[in-house]
């Protein structure tokens, strides 16, 4: 009798172990992270990458001139080792929150001190505290070689990019 008890516990833990874990390999929006180096810093960009699904993406689901997380569920992070000039601004070594405002001709990257946060509050504004602003920089977004279904973020000798649907946004790094 104790046996088939022990038995029937461990046969429930077990599937509900398994359930945790089949749900968490099948996210809409999977972890991802990029990795290179400019200029001998290490650059670490994590994110959660989003799929288009149809959807139009900008001025769309990501609204232009509205303050994005530029990923989906955790703000996205983005990690140096060394000082560096992003877009001839500096920004010392450290980890920071990425947010991004789009607009149709030019967008406005932020860098943010504040980390571990998810992206938005429950009235789906983006959890950004903006006195924890440490650089923000203006980028030209262009559109993209080809058409990427998932949010991708590639960090390149020249900096990073962010490219999702049909656009590419270059972020220079020296």
């Amino acid at each position: 009798m104790v046996i088939k008890k022990l038995n029937t516990g461990l046969l429930l833990a077990f599937l509900l172990v398994s359930n945790v874990m089949c749900a968490q390999g099948s996210k809409p929006s999977p972890a991802a992270t990029a990795e290179g180096t400019v200029n001998g810093a290490k650059i670490t960009i994590k994110y959660s990458s989003p799929a288009v699904k149809g959807r139009k993406i900008w001025g769309g689901l990501v609204p232009y001139d509205a303050v994005w997380r530029a990923g989906a569920n955790e703000a996205t992070t983005f990690t140096t080792d060394k000082k560096i000039m992003v877009e001839g601004k500096a920004l010392a070594a450290g980890s920071y929150s990425i947010y991004a405002i789009p607009g149709a001709k030019s967008w406005k990257i932020i860098f943010n001190s504040e980390t571990g946060q998810w992206g938005t509050s429950h009235e789906g504004v983006t959890t950004r505290v903006p006195e924890k602003d440490v650089l923000a920089v203006t980028v030209s977004p262009v559109k993209s070689k080809t058409a990427e279904e998932h949010l991708k973020y590639t960090v390149t000798p020249k900096g990073f990019e962010l490219v999702w649907e049909n656009l590419a946004v270059p972020v220079a790094i020296k």
